[in-house]
């Protein structure tokens, strides 16, 4: 009796063994995978987020930024800046203490404070004289309160006026430690948008600035670039207070065509989305805000507050709108990353 037991309990152990070897080696289904987060991340971006959607995961992969030191081909040939009919747009009031200052498809933001203004990114060196300096007269502000400019990436879209806003305000500028290093590293590539270094502030851990009565909690959130920096802010609109969540890089501007170094940027990226999500919903935002209308529809919105009176604000949603953007952003570098796995491990 007490061998055919021993031969009992030896048997299933075998038996589990083999049961254990065979799950090991059943073959990884890519495909489902990829499917299913694709699917989560239509699921996330419903109607509300097709553009971020479309760009992260329609388009093909991407080869990431260029590393030659060339200078910028608008300072090269001035005649190649773009018309101004398709980069203009009005600025406006979006909340109490908030306003944006275009244009149709970048954005710029100003954070008014009870000890100046704080500007969140400048456009093109080319359009920031117009859409951020003229914009602040237009709405009755003196450019010279700006106390101090955050620069979400060091990319032309975002830090090119940066000079021309310093010249008229002497405000310094705070920026990802990574992407000072970059503009120290190709100084031709960023000629005319180059912010005083003796000034700046550069941002390597989570920072709380706090300006008279506002303060923005500054996250660095590598991915977009290597120095790229998130906010999370208080804004009031017919003074009750709102919580903004600011994402300063949402596409993929890094390489995602090989596996190297594809697979640890899209986990770098992810892993940035995945706590910037986490902060936003603990400080409960309600307000999604990036620097591309193509993302947070800015420049439509904007051209709704005209009608608006005392309705509800376009920029206002939800928590769970806030959420479900981070969520499209984090699918469809997963399915990215995915993609890579595959091409990977079955080119072994």
């Amino acid at each position: 009796m007490i061998l055919n037991i021993i031969k009992f309990i030896l048997l299933s152990v075998c038996m589990l063994g083999l049961n254990v070897a065979s799950a090991q080696q059943a073959p990884r289904d890519y495909d489902a995978e990829i499917r299913n987060a694709i699917t989560q991340a239509k699921n996330a971006a419903g109607f509300e987020y097709l553009g971020v959607l479309n760009r992260l995961c329609v388009l093909p992969p991407s080869l990431g930024e260029r590393t030659e030191d060339n200078l910028p081909g608008f300072v090269l040939n001035p005649s190649i800046i773009p018309p101004r009919e398709s980069w203009y747009a009005d600025p406006i009031q979006v909340f109490d203490d908030l306003y944006w200052l275009g244009g149709a498809i970048h954005s710029a933001w100003l954070l008014k404070t009870s000890e100046g203004y704080i500007l969140i990114d400048t456009q093109f060196p080319y359009n920031s004289g117009e859409l951020i300096l003229d914009g602040m007269r237009k709405l009755g502000l003196d450019p010279r309160e700006i106390s101090h400019i955050l620069i979400s990436q060091a990319h032309g879209d975002h830090i090119g006026g940066v000079e021309v806003v310093q010249e008229a305000s002497g405000a310094p500028v705070i920026m990802g430690k990574a992407d000072w290093d970059l503009i120290r590293t190709y100084p031709n590539r960023y000629r005319t948008m180059t912010p005083d270094f003796s000034t700046g502030i550069e941002v390597s851990e989570n920072l709380s600035l706090t300006i008279g009565n506002s303060t923005i909690e500054i996250y660095p959130t590598p991915g977009h670039t290597k120095g790229t920096l998130s906010y999370i802010f208080t804004v009031h609109d017919f003074g009750r207070p709102l919580v903004v969540s600011y994402s300063g890089g949402t596409a993929f501007n890094f390489p995602t065509a090989t596996p190297i170094p594809g697979i640890p940027n899209l986990e770098e990226y992810i892993a940035s989305q995945r706590m910037f999500a986490e902060k936003s919903a603990e400080a409960g935002a309600t307000v999604l805000l990036t620097n591309h209308s193509e993302f947070d529809d800015a420049h439509d919105k904007v051209r709704m507050l005209a009608g608006r009176g005392f309705g509800p604000n376009p920029f206002v949603s939800s928590t769970e709108w806030v959420d479900r953007y981070y969520d499209v952003m984090i699918y469809c570098a997963e399915a990215k990353r995915i993609g890579l796995e595959k091409f990977r491990d079955q080119a072994r």
